[in-house]
């Protein structure tokens, strides 16, 4: 496995770009530590898939340069690269055996007999597909499909990484939750390199040590589940992570106090704002309290999904989301306080810390 450095690496699809609006993929400075679960995180079209296949070899970076362990193989080919791609449809040889499918990339690189079969038989049981491996992949279900291709990346012992591009797409939600699962346990077990993209915030959540938020063609947040959770750096992060999102409310700022319409909250700290800049405050749902003290809000809707409620109101003349425990009073009239601590304030949808 290797760390792989993204040195000011940025793409255009089109000649001559001359703005960031033209880049599909802005600048991007960042390294993945050798060992490390991480996942691309964003919408379609914000840049996540050009990223993966630009360090996979598939797309050459208009600018920059890509070191694998200090080698800079910005313009080798994925072959050179040794990296294994699991792509969103599964790539597989359906007339082949299951074991045959795995043991191709080992005998199209001349390893002896005595060794495939010893990788094989290995990644067979990493994959729980051993009792099938006398199989012809044409009859297996989508997901033990998906399961050869990742087979494919685990049984060779020269890859310096493993790509992932929306690998579960195809799969049903309860197999998504079982191979998700079972990534984590290999990542955990051999310590392979793995970089995962996806839209889903579950499936990155749950799978990556790291988080790295991608948006409109730029990373936005590198990060923990919990720290995209309790400080996103861009609204963006807050809308997208979460559910309900977070929420985002037009706020003016009067030294360590925050104004929305007329209701003013006291920060404990006065962050340091441009001038012009568009200030909003950010809350997550989780850390504002119903109480019958506090700020008035209106109440438009209740939904019920179990193990809480999820409140809709009015505040201030803006829509926000409440979570309320599932045996949570809801006063006849309401009102809200927010958790100071939870608060985020934002100058131009970036976060402003504590320190200013």
């Amino acid at each position: 496995m290797a760390r792989i450095d993204l040195n000011h690496i940025r793409h255009a699809y089109g000649a001559n770009p001359k703005s960031d609006k033209d880049y599909a993929l802005r600048e991007v400075h960042y390294g993945f530590e050798d060992g490390g679960a991480y996942a691309l995180l964003g919408p379609s079209g914000c840049g996540k898939t050009t990223l993966l296949n630009i360090i996979s070899g598939l797309l050459h970076a208009s600018h920059g340069q890509l070191l694998f362990d200090g080698k800079d193989v910005t313009r080798l080919s994925t072959q050179e690269r040794n990296i294994a791609q699991v792509f969103q449809f599964p790539v597989i040889y359906d007339t082949m055996t299951v074991y045959d499918n795995l043991a191709f990339p080992l005998r199209n690189r001349g390893v002896g007999e005595a060794d495939v079969d010893r990788k094989v038989r290995e990644t067979l049981d990493m994959i729980d597909l051993a009792s099938w491996a006398k199989r012809k992949a044409r009859g297996l279900t989508a997901d033990q499909k998906q399961k050869i291709s990742l087979g494919r990346g685990l049984v060779r012992s020269d890859v310096n990484a493993i790509l992932f591009d929306e690998p579960l797409t195809v799969i049903d939600p309860h197999m998504k939750w079982v191979l998700r699962s079972q990534l984590k346990k290999l990542h955990r077990q051999f310590g392979f390199t793995m970089v995962y993209v996806t839209h889903d915030q579950t499936e990155a959540l749950t799978f990556a040590d790291k988080v790295v938020v991608m948006y409109d063609g730029q990373i936005v947040q590198i990060g923990t589940p919990a720290e995209l959770f309790e400080k996103p750096s861009h609204t963006f992060v807050g809308y997208f992570i979460g559910s309900p999102g977070m929420n985002v409310l037009p706020a003016s700022i009067d030294g360590s106090s925050v104004k929305i319409g007329q209701e003013t909250l006291t920060l404990g700290y006065q962050p340091q704002i441009a001038v012009g800049a568009k200030t909003e405050l950010g809350i997550r749902p989780e850390f504002i309290s119903l109480s019958r003290d506090g700020m008035p809000v209106s109440i438009s809707k209740v939904e019920d999904i179990g193990r809480q409620k999820i409140v809709r109101a009015e505040f201030a003349g803006k829509p926000i989301a409440i979570v309320v425990p599932e045996d949570g009073e809801i006063p006849a009239d309401p009102r809200v306080t927010f958790d100071p601590a939870a608060i985020n304030i934002y100058a131009d949808s970036w976060r402003i810390g504590r320190e200013g």
